[in-house]
């Protein structure tokens, strides 16, 4: 017998949002751990709000929120929102009834800045390392260490010589009139006759500008979009762009990341932000540690401040002038560490590709640090659903 498609409207409807959601579903886990994770926080969350005033969005719910964002590569706020006013799954997570308003998208990027500086986001990954179920899955002894490049939100046009207090004209090949010409109509043509193009649309903001012949480096020029961003390039025979360096620790173990860091670009930041995620990560160590690292960390400096730590450096050999030598490479937990140590190119993929890292839609090393530190942590959470069999 065939069915009716008919609709009757429904005075009430009972929807228990628990029930809705499978059983198997991989963000039941995520978010078991993220809520022990949180509650762990308590403490840390009371000590930036008041007693008194207007309630603000409860922090578990922005950081809850901005997980979701980065683990279904939602490309804004306000896109965010519009999902969560209709999606189960996302009020779910993010702990909403099925009746509740969800926020203004300013209001929760508003509150979501102040919550999320690259303190709480260091915390939020540390706890959800530091889980009954997670910790064990953590090597304590055997590690790796990278950095990539972060596109800054700033375009090439942007970048301009520092001494100049005011922008440059974008007058270039094909750019219309400056905005001081005057265009005088002859005796027998009325103003709008002789003006083709229409008044709103004469001076174009973003004109051609010819770079051709013109040199451009950190020490002269500057983005006055993103003061914060460098140009650089990592490897020979690519382009330079705009950019920030993120770095991880990652335990060889399972391939999570322990640690993560944002810099600005230049050809130190990697050594530097290594030293200082291995001393944040084990401060005061007195096992011997090791780190696998490629090429471009066999510098003599980096790896006499690794030794002095009680780390021993696998790092990859130079073909000339390496400051590895026979010492470190004729173990067999050498080979083990450039094996494993490729790894960390993964977090690196899975951050660009679905975390929204491959060009950062924030301005400021502060605030793309905290974001980027973030996405490491939601890395991490999306590998532990398999690694710990749900």
């Amino acid at each position: 017998m065939r069915g009716t498609d008919k609709t009757s409207g429904s005075l009430f409807s009972y929807v228990d949002l628990e029930e809705r959601i499978p059983a198997v579903h991989p963000l039941r886990k995520i978010r078991q751990i993220v809520n022990d994770a949180l509650t762990s926080l308590d403490a840390d969350f009371d000590a930036l709000y008041t007693d008194f005033g207007r309630p603000s969005i409860a922090p578990e719910r922005l950081i809850r929120a901005s997980l979701l964002q980065i683990l279904f590569s939602i490309r804004s706020e306000r896109q965010l929102m519009e999902q969560m006013d209709y999606n189960l799954l996302f009020r779910w997570f993010v702990g909403l009834g099925i009746d509740d308003p969800v926020w203004v998208p300013t209001v929760f990027t508003k509150n979501r800045d102040r919550l999320l500086t690259t303190d709480m986001s260091r915390k939020v990954m540390a706890a959800i390392l530091a889980h009954r179920e997670v910790a064990p899955l953590l090597s304590d002894e055997h590690f790796s260490v990278d950095g990539t490049l972060i596109k800054a939100w700033a375009s090439m046009k942007s970048f301009q010589p520092k001494a100049e207090a005011t922008p440059p004209d974008d007058e270039g090949p094909g750019s219309p009139p400056a905005p001081n010409t005057t265009l005088e109509p002859a005796p027998s043509e009325t103003p709008a006759e002789t003006d083709p193009m229409p008044r709103n649309k004469r001076h174009h903001r973003n004109g051609e500008v010819d770079f051709k012949g013109e040199k451009r480096s950190n020490a002269t020029h500057a983005s006055v979009t993103d003061p914060d961003a460098r140009l650089y390039k990592k490897s020979p025979g690519t382009g330079a762009m705009l950019c920030f360096m993120g770095h991880t620790l990652m335990e060889n173990r399972n391939g999570l990341v322990v640690q993560g860091d944002l810099t600005q670009a230049d050809g130190h930041a990697e050594r530097k932000a290594a030293l200082d995620m291995i001393h944040r990560h084990s401060p005061g160590s007195t096992r011997q540690l090791t780190l696998g690292a490629d090429k471009g960390y066999d510098a003599a400096g980096f790896v006499s401040d690794l030794r002095q730590a009680c780390v021993t450096p696998h790092v990859a050999q130079k073909s000339r002038y390496s400051a590895i030598d026979g010492r470190t490479t004729r173990h067999e937990g050498y080979a083990l560490s450039q094996k494993h140590r490729k790894k960390i190119e993964e977090p690196f993929g899975w951050a660009k590709t679905v975390g929204g890292m491959a060009q950062t839609m924030y301005r400021g090393v502060e605030r793309v640090r905290s974001r980027f530190i973030l996405t490491m942590a939601a890395n991490n959470l999306a590998r532990l659903p398999r690694l710990l069999g749900a």
